[in-house]
């Protein structure tokens, strides 16, 4: 009599869209296994080491016989400290958690097998970074940056689409440095997936380095229908002074050039930003300055970021604003985002929209915006509705 094995693997990943598409690709790699909990780890910040020390325990209790694994940025940058805690049972480190090899399982799954389900998948198209922005940490857990092939790239969206999915999105850890390790630009990419892939009825990018946009993908972004009106940049601050005491590679009015000449090509374009508060060093007007490019660019989709300081990056070792005042400033950005999101949502009503329905009978435009699914929709079915009014902060 043969007995059925029941794989129970759950995968938690915490962080960046590059850990959830990474969490996708390991998930289906060991789903063989028996009984397994992997933290796919995140440390960009100290409430980010925070979760996942979090996330760790809570996995121990909920699955106390289970085999538990960490990886991720965590497990690299703390990985002594995370070895040591008592709920771990191994470490997989960071470059090798995609290689079936460091968990002794056979080769991954077929993507199309992991897109079941799903309406919109994540593909990890670049790690690493090779720049030195003063306040991260992430290079130490990632390394050096480098692409994967546009064959490769072309061939996983391709099975996800023919797995159902309607959405694919672009991630990596410095996402528009895709190529430049093998003389190529992400412009060429993103038009060889369009090329290549018919089929695709939705293409996004996750956070990008607006410097890096290419003339390419510049015009890809102003006029593809199939390149959704949705960039986030990895903006960090408003100040001039304090953008180079980061280490950034832009100026405030890069970034109001950039989105100057987009909204003229493609109105209709939603901006969203990663935005750090209370940066070292940071006066009233730095911080004045980094409020007032929130209305300046429109940004409505915002991630806030208290500055927390990284062991090991220089910025740690700058002057630092006092906690209170830091958590205070986040506070403001966040009402100021809020603010410019009303706006932006109240602009909306009466406007057609086209949604990609999802799990929860909500989808996203192709703005981002989040919006009410009418009732007797389907997840995956891509439909144009009328939003009427503004509910529980989500247009309906």
């Amino acid at each position: 009599m043969s007995v059925e094995v029941v794989s129970r693997v759950e995968v938690v990943s915490l962080g960046c869209r590059m850990n959830l598409a990474e969490s996708e690709r390991m998930q289906a790699m060991l789903a063989g296994e028996q009984d397994m909990v992997v933290i796919n780890s995140c440390a960009v910040t100290a409430e980010a080491l925070r979760q996942t020390r979090q996330a760790i325990r809570r996995a121990r209790r909920n699955r106390p016989d289970a085999r538990l694994m960490v990886t991720g940025c965590a497990a690299e940058i703390e990985r002594e400290a995370i070895a040591a805690m008592p709920e771990v049972d191994g470490l997989i480190a960071n470059a090798a958690k995609l290689d079936a090899r460091a968990w002794n399982v056979p080769d991954l799954a077929p993507v199309a097998a992991r897109s079941v389900g799903h309406t919109r998948a994540f593909v990890a198209v670049q790690n690493g970074c090779d720049h030195a922005c003063t306040f991260c940490i992430i290079p130490q857990g990632r390394g050096p940056s480098r692409s994967r092939s546009a064959a490769d790239v072309v061939a996983e969206v391709r099975e996800h689409v023919a797995g159902g999915v309607g959405e694919v999105v672009l991630t990596g850890v410095d996402l528009t440095s895709w190529g430049q390790d093998f003389g190529m630009r992400l412009g060429a990419l993103v038009a060889a997936i369009l090329r290549e892939v018919p089929e695709l009825a939705r293409l996004r990018l996750s956070s990008v380095d607006g410097v890096e946009i290419d003339p390419e993908l510049f015009e890809l972004l102003a006029g593809e229908a199939r390149v959704m009106p949705h960039l986030h940049l990895s903006l960090q601050h408003g100040d001039d002074l304090i953008l180079k005491r980061m280490k950034r590679r832009h100026s405030r009015a890069d970034a109001l050039d950039l989105v100057a000449r987009l909204k003229a090509l493609r109105p209709d374009i939603a901006i969203g930003a990663d935005i750090i508060a209370g940066f070292p060093t940071e006066d009233e007007a730095a911080h004045q300055a980094n409020l007032s490019i929130i209305a300046e660019l429109a940004i409505v989709h915002g991630h806030i970021f208290p500055y927390s300081p990284r062991p090991g990056t220089p910025a740690a070792r700058m002057p630092q604003v006092e906690r209170h005042v830091v958590q205070a400033r986040a506070a403001a950005l966040r009402v100021a985002v809020a603010a410019q999101r009303l706006a932006w949502q109240e602009s909306l009503i009466g406007r057609p929209q086209t949604i990609l329905v999802e799990r929860d009978g909500t989808g996203h435009a192709e703005n981002f915006a989040s919006i009410r699914a009418p009732e007797g929709a389907q997840r995956g079915d891509i439909i144009t509705i009328t939003p009427t009014c503004l509910f529980e902060g989500m247009l309906a």
